[in-house]
């Protein structure tokens, strides 16, 4: 395994490797991708090897120019309606974090789709990402780089603690911009459904193309039409546990416990409520409990841009090791832990229901099944 900058000369060694069917781990704005040729079936194979992801679970095809849409998916199959959403989509949203549920072309391998005659489809809006793909095969099967239903990869080296050796290049772009998947948009159908919630917001994609529909998970084949939809899923090792804002704040303090709050005003409510009780203390506030808040000011994006990072360091904590590290990320709120304690549980607030708190929720719920 390589772990490398992003340069032209990691770029071109990279794309090297996907042509020859190896697997390179590259950087998006959503989260870091395990990628494949996606004209390569055996090459395929090796993501769900690698990931241990079972195959009914399909992949999402990342390309970097809208011109190779039409060689990887078969656009002849779609109504003049549909062809006028797709056009106004991919011309609002992409490059971007939207991927489109499409009739994919008999060159993309049935083991990318799980053996349905779709496939999802995006445009990463991301350079080294577009280059990468361009590059290469001009069309890169990617999903996650983590193990099969763990936490997504929102940073290069998540990626080498996770999958490591079984990765030949992990190319290091930094902190992912949006840090949650892509939404997942089925448009093949008589009304356009979100298959998975993510970094593009329904509101913005209904106001393009008119009201969207909150899909079912499963084909008729009995699998997944979109990646993400399993009941668990994006779960840390610690145990999570996801509550409304109101009952969020009426948790008492328990040692061992990590208190994930959306906003500010939420935390802030919390520890009032907790110093009406005079035998609580903020050193035993501060000694007992890990506090974190993923936006101070309540903003849905700016909470997805740290929600996984926030989890993966509360995951440092699990076995006891040094939770300092918590306070990695500057735009959240931490009450520094006094000594290292092993963190049993999670008790995480929801997000409102808009933007992309529909996405942090979704994960949530997914993390927390």
């Amino acid at each position: 395994m390589e772990f490398l900058p992003v340069t032209q000369g990691s770029l071109l060694q990279a794309a090297e490797v996907l042509r020859r069917g190896g697997l390179v781990a590259f950087p998006t704005e959503t989260v870091y991708g395990l990628g494949a040729d996606a004209y390569n079936a055996a090459a395929i194979a090796k993501v769900f090897e690698v990931k241990g992801r079972p195959r009914f679970d399909p992949l999402i095809i990342h390309i970097a120019a809208a011109e190779t849409l039409e060689y990887a998916a078969d656009l002849s199959q779609l109504t003049e309606e549909t062809k006028q959403k797709l056009y106004l989509l991919t011309k609002e949203f992409w490059p971007g974090p939207l991927s489109l549920i499409l009739p994919k072309s008999d060159k993309i391998p049935g083991i990318a789709t799980a053996g349905l005659s779709t496939a999802a489809f995006r445009i990463p809006d991301h350079d080294a990402a577009l280059k990468l793909i361009s590059l290469s095969g001009g069309a890169v099967a990617a999903p996650s780089a983590n193990p099969f239903g763990a936490l997504s990869p929102t940073k290069a080296e998540y990626v080498r603690d996770k999958l490591g050796g079984k990765v030949d290049i992990i190319i290091d772009g930094g902190a992912t911009k949006v840090g949650v998947e892509s939404t997942v948009l089925d448009i093949t159908g008589d009304s356009a459904k979100i298959l998975r919630p993510g970094g593009t917001p329904k509101e913005a994609i209904e106001k393009l193309i008119g009201p969207v529909e909150d899909g079912s998970p499963s084909s008729a084949q009995g699998v997944f039409v979109s990646p993400g939809q399993l009941k668990s899923h994006y779960a840390p090792k610690t145990r999570l546990k996801v509550f409304p804002r109101e009952e969020m704040i009426n948790l008492p303090y328990e040692k061992g416990r990590a208190f994930l709050f959306f906003d500010g005003s939420a935390r802030d409510e919390w520890l009032k409520a907790q110093t009406k009780d005079t035998s609580v203390k903020c050193a035993s506030l501060r000694s007992a409990a890990a506090i974190r808040v993923l936006s101070e000011t309540g903003s849905t994006t700016e909470a997805a841009a740290c929600f996984f990072e926030t989890l993966h360091e509360f995951d440092k904590c699990n076995s006891g090791n040094n939770c300092n590290s918590v306070n990695n990320c500057n735009t959240l709120n931490c009450c520094d832990l006094e000594d290292c304690l092993e963190i049993s549980c999670i008790y995480a607030q929801l997000a409102p229901q808009e933007g992309l708190g529909a996405a942090i929720n979704d994960r949530l719920r997914r993390a927390g099944a």
